[in-house]
C-alpha cells in the first residue's frame, strides 16, 4: 500500500515538477555562490592595491629601501598584478588567505582563533533583536496609528540610524560609568579568562566553555560582560524587525481569513497571536541573511568599542597598521560567510513559505 502511494506520487507530474523545480532552484542558488565570491575577491584585491603593494603600505618608511625591495621581491609583489591576482584567487579556493605582515600569522588561523568570539556576539545580538523587535512590532501593529505606535516607530528609526559607536558610548556612560552596574569592556573578567584556559579543547565561545567548566560564577560573568555589546549591536537589528513585523501583521490582520474569524466573534488578542503572528514572521526569515551581513559589519565598531576581541576587533587593528594582506583576507572571509548564510536562508524561505516561486 505504501509502495503504491509512493508510485502514485512519483507518477504525478505536478509533484515531480515541483520536486525537480526545488532541486533546480537549490543548485542554481548554490552555484551562484562561486561567482559572487569571485567578484568580491576581485573587488577587494584591486581596492587594496590602489595604494601600491601591501609591504610598502605596511612597512614603507620603517625599512631601508634596499631591505624593502628585497621583502617585496620575496613576497612576489614585483610581479605583474594579474599574475598576483590569479595566484591569490587560487589560494583562496585552497583556503589560503595569505600571511599577515605585522605579526606573521596565517590569516586563516586568525579567522579560526577569533571567529568564535564574533559568532558568539552575533548570536547574542540576534537574541536581543528577536526579544525586542518582534514583541514591540506586535504591540505597534495592535495599537496602529496611536501614540504608542508612533513612539515605537520613531524608536525603531533611531536605533537603526544611530551609529553603533555612539550607542556604545551612551551605554557605557550610563550603565558602566554612572550606575556601575555592568562591566565597561572585555568578554570576561581576568579570573574567568584564566579559568576558561583550563578547558580541554575549547570552542572559543566563552558561554559554552564556561558551561562545560561547570562553574556558575563563570557563566554569570560571561553573560554579564555580554549585555552591553549585545545591546549595542542587537538594537540595530531590532529596529528592522520591529518595522517588518508591524507592517506584515497589519497586512495579515486585513486578510480575508482574519476578517472571517473576526466576524465569528474571535477576539482581537486571539486574532493577533493565533492568526496574524506566524505569517508575519515568515518575512523575517528572508531578511536574516541581510541582517547577518549588517551584524558582521557592525561587529567591527562594537568589538572595538567594548574591546571584544573577535574578528572585527582585529580587523580594525590591521586597518590601523595598514596590513592589507590581513584586511583583504578577513573581508573576503566575512563575504563568504554572508554569501553562504544567504544561500541557507533562501532555502529555508522556500521550504516554509509557499508563496516563494522556483
Amino acid at each position: 500500500m505504501v509502495l503504491a502511494a509512493e508510485e502514485a506520487i512519483a507518477a504525478d507530474p505536478l509533484v515531480s515538477a515541483k520536486g525537480s523545480g526545488l532541486w533546480r532552484y537549490i543548485l542554481i542558488r548554490f552555484f551562484l555562490i562561486f561567482p559572487t565570491v569571485i567578484i568580491l575577491v576581485t573587488v577587494v584585491f584591486f581596492l587594496t592595491r590602489i595604494t601600491g603593494d601591501p609591504i610598502t603600505a605596511a612597512l614603507g618608511g620603517r625599512l631601508p629601501p634596499a631591505q624593502l625591495a628585497e621583502r617585496i621581491h620575496e613576497a612576489g609583489y614585483d610581479r605583474p598584478l594579474f599574475v598576483q591576482y590569479v595566484e591569490y584567487i587560487l589560494g583562496v579556493f585552497r583556503g589560503d588567505f595569505g600571511t599577515t605582515l605585522t605579526d606573521n600569522q596565517e590569516v586563516s588561523q586568525i579567522l579560526l582563533q577569533f571567529g568564535a568570539a564574533t559568532l558568539e556576539l552575533a548570536i547574542y545580538a540576534l537574541i536581543i533583536a528577536f526579544l525586542v523587535g518582534i514583541p514591540l512590532g506586535l504591540v505597534a501593529a495592535r495599537l496602529r496609528d496611536r501614540w504608542p505606535d508612533a513612539v515605537l516607530r520613531i524608536g525603531a528609526i533611531l536605533t537603526y540610524a544611530t551609529p553603533i559607536f555612539f550607542v556604545a558610548i551612551l551605554l557605557k556612560l550610563v550603565f558602566a560609568a554612572w550606575l556601575g552596574w555592568l562591566p565597561v569592556a572585555g568578554r570576561a573578567s581576568t579570573r574567568t579568562e584564566l579559568l576558561l584556559q583550563t578547558v580541554e579543547n575549547p570552542t572559543g565561545i566563552y558561554l559554552i566553555d564556561a558551561i562545560r567548566l561547570g562553574n556558575p560564577d563563570a557563566v554569570g560573568d560571561v553573560l554579564w560582560h555580554a549585555i552591553l555589546p549585545a545591546l549595542a549591536l542587537g538594537l540595530l537589528t531590532a529596529g528592522v524587525f520591529l518595522r517588518l513585523v508591524r507592517t506584515n501583521v497589519i497586512g495579515t490582520l486585513g486578510a480575508q481569513y482574519v476578517t472571517s474569524a473576526r466576524s465569528r466573534g474571535v477576539g482581537e488578542y486571539r486574532l493577533l497571536t493565533k492568526h496574524a503572528y506566524r505569517p508575519a514572521l515568515i518575512p523575517i526569515v528572508t531578511v536574516i541573511g541581510l541582517q547577518i551581513g549588517l551584524l558582521l559589519a557592525g561587529a567591527v565598531l562594537t568589538e572595538t568599542s567594548f574591546e571584544w576581541k573577535g574578528i572585527g576587533f582585529h580587523l580594525a587593528q590591521y586597518i590601523l597598521s595598514r596590513d592589507f594582506v590581513a584586511v583583504q583576507g578577513i573581508v573576503i572571509m566575512i563575504a563568504v560567510i554572508v554569501a553562504v548564510t544567504n544561500f541557507i536562508v533562501d532555502i529555508v524561505a522556500v521550504l516554509i513559505d509557499p508563496r516563494v516561486r522556483y
